[in-house]
């Protein structure tokens, strides 16, 4: 059961990443000739006016096939017939409502779970926060210029900047203590497992009941934690904090969304739910994100290609474009490929 409802929510989040490109598509007047749920052979299939829809045999993922997307097709109806703005539009669209899905998911999430504020639960006696002067029950609002909304976003600052908090340099953080604004630079200190920190303690456990538009407000906050987690996850990735064999692939994906219902199903139906809102969110978000990287074949290198044709003002040579996106979609298959690896290696070896 805990695998099917892996699928499921997996499948909706590229269903709807799909759903964007679909509906932009229609808006601009490009022919859509098939809308899938999906890979491989066709299990169920129906055409409705002039589009096909399909469910197909392996349910990890999904397409929108649109008229001349991949040849030199400037007629009517087709992708390439449409001006470069419009085709910005539909391929962007993808990504955007990848975010918009994360953000709808957060509102309920919020709804239900409330808000983890970034209150101040205590000190390390001789800190740098104790000697700055926070004191339990101080609010967290900004530090080196990044406005604090959530009390992970302190957690995750510490973690991924240990270079920079290991440098020397003060971190600025201000803090609100009994409605006044007060702020100090911090120098971080090392704790006794060698990282960096700056003696701030806290709970992202600790939850907060807010109304309805405030909720519709942390689900920015919530979605923008994840957005920012991704690109944290990535540059470590890129400076070599993080290795390849750490990634994860739609294997990865439901196993962890698997283990998650098996783990939290003893807790009741309401924290599996809640949990499962959880990893929609950082799929969601982390789909669209991954999706605009600069990568040939990623909606992110065609955009990159359709921002020169614009800057330009004359289209790009198509024999070129196809071996850009030729050489983009190798290196995704190898890509893909490594980590399948590791999904299935850390299925066997745990």
């Amino acid at each position: 059961m805990s695998i099917i409802i892996a699928i499921l929510l997996f499948s909706v989040i590229v269903l709807f990443h799909e759903f964007g490109h679909f509906l932009l598509a229609k808006k601009c007047g490009v022919e859509v000739l098939e809308f899938s749920l999906g890979f491989g052979p066709r299990l169920l299939s129906h055409v409705w006016g002039r589009t096909r829809y399909s469910i197909k045999l392996l349910p990890l993922g999904g397409s929108c096939m649109m008229k001349g997307e991949d040849l030199e097709d400037y007629s009517e109806g087709s992708f390439y017939g449409k001006s470069v703005w419009q085709r910005m539009l539909v391929i962007a669209a993808g990504p955007v409502f990848n975010f918009i899905l994360a953000w709808f998911f957060s509102v309920i999430l919020v709804l239900n779970a409330g808000v983890d504020h970034p209150v101040v639960l205590g000190v390390s006696e001789g800190g740098a926060a104790a000697q700055a002067g926070i004191e339990a029950g101080d609010m967290i609002t900004g530090i080196n210029g990044k406005k604090i909304l959530l009390f992970r976003e302190i957690s995750d600052y510490v973690y991924y900047h240990q270079d920079r908090l290991g440098s020397g340099e003060p971190v600025k953080v201000t803090w609100e203590h009994e409605g006044e604004k007060k702020q100090a630079d911090l120098i971080p200190e090392k704790a006794d497992d060698g990282r960096y920190i700056l003696g701030i303690n806290g709970s992202s456990n600790y939850r907060y009941r807010v109304s309805v538009p405030k909720a519709l407000y942390y689900a920015l906050a919530e979605t923008r934690y994840w957005i920012s987690m991704t690109f944290d996850s990535l540059r470590m990735l890129f400076t070599g904090q993080a290795a390849v064999s750490d990634l994860s692939g739609p294997i990865g994906v439901v196993e962890a969304i698997s283990d998650t219902v098996e783990e939290t199903k003893s807790d009741g139906a309401f924290y599996v739910f809640l949990n499962m809102l959880s990893m929609a969110v950082l799929l969601s978000a982390n789909l669209g994100v991954i999706n605009l990287l600069p990568v040939p074949a990623l909606d992110g290198g065609r955009l990159l290609l359709l921002l020169v044709e614009a800057v330009r003002r004359k289209r790009n040579n198509p024999q070129i474009e196809m071996r850009i996106t030729f050489a983009g979609i190798i290196f995704l298959l190898l890509l893909i490929a490594v980590v399948m690896f590791n999904d299935i290696r850390r299925l066997i070896m745990p």
